[in-house]
C-alpha cells in the first residue's frame, strides 16, 4: 500500500511540474520580462520590440563550473555576437547580488539578469527546483521566438550564439 501512494505522488507532483511550466515553442510569443541586471539597469522585453532581437540564455547557477565557462565564453567571444542588431543577456534565478559578483569574476561586459523569485523562468519554462535550466531563447524583432536551443554548450555558446543569430539573420 505504501509504495502505491509514493507512486502515486511522485507522478502527481510530476505531472504537476509540467503543468507549472508550460513550455514554449518556436513561433510563440515571447513572455514579456523586466529584470534587474548585473549592470545596474533594468531591461524589460518590450522595450526591444521593434528595434533589436533579444537572446535569452538562461543558465542554472553562478559560480558553477558550466555556468562560468558559458559566461566566460561569451565574456571574451562578445566580439562574435555584437556585430547583429541583438541584445543579448543571460539570466538566471540568483539573486541580483550574486550575479553581480559573478559578473565581476568573469568580466562579462553584457548584462546578467536576476530572476529570484523564478517567475521569468516559470513563463519560459525553464524552472526546475529553483535553478533554470540552460536554455537560449532566440527572440525575432516582433518578439516572437524564433529558435529554441535546449542542447547549449557552455564552451562553445558564444560561437553557437554567432552562428544562430548569423542563420536567423539577427
Amino acid at each position: 500500500m505504501n509504495k502505491l501512494i509514493t507512486s502515486f505522488i511522485t507522478i502527481t507532483l510530476l505531472l504537476l511540474s509540467n503543468l507549472a511550466s508550460a513550455e514554449l515553442s518556436v513561433g510563440d510569443q515571447a513572455p514579456d520580462f523586466k529584470l534587474e541586471a548585473s549592470d545596474g539597469k533594468t531591461y524589460q522585453l518590450s522595450d526591444f520590440k521593434g528595434k533589436k532581437s533579444v537572446v535569452l540564455a538562461w543558465f542554472p547557477r553562478a559560480f558553477t563550473k558550466g555556468c562560468t565557462i558559458e559566461c566566460k565564453s561569451l565574456a571574451d567571444n562578445g566580439h562574435l555576437l555584437k556585430e547583429f542588431n541583438a541584445q543579448y543577456f543571460m539570466a538566471s534565478t540568483d539573486e541580483l547580488s550574486k550575479n553581480k559578483e559573478f559578473a565581476q569574476e568573469t568580466k562579462a561586459d553584457f548584462p546578467l539578469l536576476s530572476d529570484a523569485n523564478g517567475d521569468v523562468a516559470e513563463a519560459y519554462g525553464v524552472s526546475f527546483m529553483g535553478y533554470a535550466k540552460r536554455h537560449t531563447f532566440y527572440i525575432d524583432i516582433s518578439g516572437k521566438i524564433v529558435m529554441i536551443d535546449r542542447n547549449v554548450r557552455p564552451a562553445t555558446s558564444a560561437e553557437d550564439m554567432a552562428k544562430h543569430m548569423e542563420r536567423l539573420d539577427f
